[in-house]
């Protein structure tokens, strides 16, 4: 690897050990075996060089998120059975325990995201991307499905995947698990169908 490389895996590798806010320059040399000098020449400032390598790290979560949805394909009952939804949010779960560190990295930026428009711009283009793949996912396409319920089906499981994420980051030991998010949807689907027909 080219020093480039180099400091980019030590900017990845302080991200998870250290933070955003916390990870210093120095740090980045020292993790990546490159002098200071080459920061500025390759990056311009630690920010940019911070800024890239979340970027990467992102793009690496969404695809290991990518393989753990399509992992979940070939249960029976479709896309839109409760044994999918279970066993798909299984496998995303199990990812929160690989990469918590570097959620906590991405949690500690969204505080910091207004000031930096250039990583907000790419983040919201994932947030895009992965709003459709949580569609796909889960959500059988018919004819009925518009965009319009494609992306307000996709925006409602990245919320669901948001709101699970920061609880696991607070309180491992308590966060849900992909068989009590399927108890839980189940529950609510069963409350609004029975309001529905006491109507």
């Amino acid at each position: 690897m080219g020093h480039r490389e180099d400091l980019l895996a030590g900017a990845k590798r302080c991200l998870i050990e250290k933070g955003y806010a916390r990870t210093t320059a120095r740090d980045i040399v020292a993790a990546s075996g490159a002098n200071l000098a080459s920061i500025g020449y390759h990056f311009g400032s630690k920010e940019a060089l911070l800024n890239e390598a979340l970027i990467q790290s992102n793009s690496e979560w969404g695809e290991a998120l990518d393989q753990a949805m399509a992992a979940g394909v070939n249960i029976d009952g479709g896309a839109a059975s409760l044994e999918h939804f279970e066993a798909v949010w299984t496998r995303i779960v199990e990812l929160f325990a690989t990469h918590r560190q570097m959620w906590a990295a991405n949690f500690e930026t969204f505080a910091q995201i207004q000031h930096v428009p250039e990583v907000r711009a790419v983040l919201a283009s994932g947030l895009d991307e992965a709003r459709l793949g949580m569609a796909d996912t889960f959500l059988d396409r018919r004819p009925e499905n518009d965009d319009v319920t494609v992306r307000a089906v996709g925006s409602f499981y990245q919320a669901l995947l948001t709101g699970v994420m920061a609880q696991w980051l607070i309180d491992p030991e308590n966060a849900p698990t992909g068989k009590d998010l399927a108890i839980a949807a189940r529950t609510i689907v069963g409350g609004i169908t029975t309001a529905a027909l006491h109507r």
